[in-house]
């Protein structure tokens, strides 16, 4: 099934694929329509194994940014796909921001002044967050943005974290593989599970957020 395809994908048509273990993922920036995807293997960002770095951590303490949510979503997906390669076509673009008017799609920015340094952005289902894309402005801002979703989704009772694939990038952050029938196990529970994006009374400091989920045990690696 495709975007292109005689039936019409809806935002409604696409979180059922989400729930049933596929996501959808185009060819190119130039392409008509986009395919689902259900690989063998699927990478995930255990909630409990984030890895921070010391040098991650000292950036995330600096005070010379501002994170936030959701203030220009449209903004994080337009640079998650400003690359020369992208699987964002026009028709995921406009569902992304369907998906987003609905409360499905909520991105996590990191703010320099007035401009964007980094953000992500993903798909919430139950307590599942399907993981889109990433991207950096500045130097270690995908991090930084990665850090504060991570905190908020286990603020939030969130119990799954879907990175699509497993990259060198992610796996240096604590990203595994797990199998397909795995995932699903692990999908089935997530979307049973009560979960919110914006946990009443949520206002980390910087220093919450640096010193959680494996941050005592990091290495010393760089951004």
């Amino acid at each position: 099934m495709t975007g292109g395809s005689m039936v019409r994908i809806t935002p409604e048509l696409l979180l059922q694929g989400y729930g049933a273990g596929i996501f959808p993922m185009a060819e190119s920036r130039e392409a008509a329509g986009f395919h689902w995807v259900d690989p063998r293997q699927r990478g995930i960002l255990p909630l409990d194994g984030f890895h921070i770095s010391r040098s991650l951590s000292r950036r995330i303490r600096r005070w010379d940014y501002i994170p936030r949510i959701d203030s220009d979503f449209t903004g994080v997906v337009r640079a998650c796909a400003d690359r020369d390669e992208t699987w964002i076509n026009p028709a995921l673009f406009d569902l992304y921001q369907a998906l987003h008017a609905m409360g499905a799609a909520h991105s996590v920015e990191i703010w320099v002044g007035d401009r964007l340094a980094g953000g992500v952005f993903g798909i919430v289902l139950g307590g599942a967050f399907f993981g889109e894309s990433m991207f950096s402005a500045e130097t270690g801002g995908s991090k930084v943005a990665l850090a504060w979703c991570m905190h908020r989704l286990r603020a939030g009772g969130f119990s799954l974290f879907d990175t699509q694939f497993l990259t060198p990038h992610l796996a240096s952050l604590g990203g595994i593989e797990i199998s397909r029938s795995a995932y699903r196990s692990r999908l089935a529970s997530a979307l049973l599970r009560p979960a919110s994006f914006t946990p009443s009374g949520y206002c980390p400091s910087p220093s919450e957020v640096a010193s959680s989920s494996g941050a005592s045990g990091a290495t010393s690696g760089g951004l």
